[in-house]
């Protein structure tokens, strides 16, 4: 089981259903692919509620395919983390991921 270390946590209204490990963009829907997010949903939220995003720590994200331990990565067009390539870096992955859905622990600073 993997934990998460969280040292800022704040409240997102969404503006569609964000689910739990998914990247939140900034606009309160999912994150788009390559785009900057505000950090990672904590809980599942249906549309209009307040959703808690982990923007700073240890944080817990579904992977959109294999990842290797150590990889910058980036949202994809679901708010999954992918690896780094030409969009936004989001974090670094303390975990490999081996396929798509896999939860992973990433550091996301400022």
């Amino acid at each position: 089981m993997k934990t998460k270390q969280t040292v800022l946590t704040t409240s997102l209204l969404a503006l569609v259903d964000l689910p739990r490990h998914r990247f939140a963009g900034l606009d309160g829907g999912l994150c788009a692919a390559g785009a900057k997010s505000l950090g990672a949903v904590a809980a599942d939220t249906e549309e209009g509620n307040a959703a808690p995003v982990d923007v700073l720590g240890i944080c817990l994200v579904s992977s959109g395919g294999a990842i290797a331990a150590g990889a910058e990565v980036e949202s994809d067009a679901t708010g999954r983390a992918v690896v780094h390539a030409e969009g936004v870096s989001n974090g670094t992955a303390l975990d490999a991921a081996t396929a798509a859905g896999d939860i992973i622990r990433i550091v996301r600073g400022i």
